[in-house]
């Protein structure tokens, strides 16, 4: 299989509002398989904090120095809970958004918010080569959001032929 044009994958987990640990699995069959020798290569992601309706969150009874937090984990195996990018060789991203309200009162939407991707594929030379069938999005939500943190991500990713330089990468980095 030869290298092809970029495309997205699309995905959306409710971390809802109350400091649980949620995730969901992204599908890779169509792009991945290992026997065929096909992987996929996620070279970008985006990441979006909204309401169900995709629509900014508001945050509730926002007064002066209220904040909020919403965090997410990508990886290539289930998890519980999150766990550290530096000795888990499953997390292909990660990363948060933190809100504050300065000077209301009552339900209001973020002062300040700002976002933080402390690990993702655009920030290695050629993006993060998958080999499994099966990708999970996961993360929490602290208390504080009127509604339920619905995490989105969009990663930009091409499907390439699973060379022997490409097979010794998979080895030496992942599972």
């Amino acid at each position: 299989m030869a290298k092809t044009d970029s495309f997205f994958i699309r995905h959306t987990t409710n971390l809802q509002d109350d400091e649980s640990f949620y995730f969901s699995p992204i599908d890779l069959g169509a792009y991945v398989d290992a026997l065929g020798k096909a992987v996929l290569r996620i070279h970008n992601i985006s990441i979006s904090y909204t309401n169900s309706a995709g629509a900014p969150i508001e945050m509730t009874g926002s007064t002066n120095g209220t904040s909020a937090v919403a965090s997410f984990q990508l990886t290539t195996q289930t998890q519980s809970g999150f766990v550290l990018p530096g000795e888990n060789k499953s997390v292909i991203a990660s990363g948060r958004t933190n809100a504050y309200c300065f000077g209301t009162s009552g339900d209001s939407f973020p002062s300040i918010t700002s976002d933080a991707l402390d690990n993702a594929p655009q920030l290695w030379e050629n993006g993060y080569l998958v080999g499994v069938e099966t990708l999970y999005f996961g993360g929490a939500a602290s208390t504080g959001w009127k509604e339920d943190v619905y995490c989105s991500i969009v990663m930009e990713c091409t499907s390439e032929s699973l060379t022997q330089a490409a097979a010794m990468a998979l080895a030496l980095s992942q599972q």
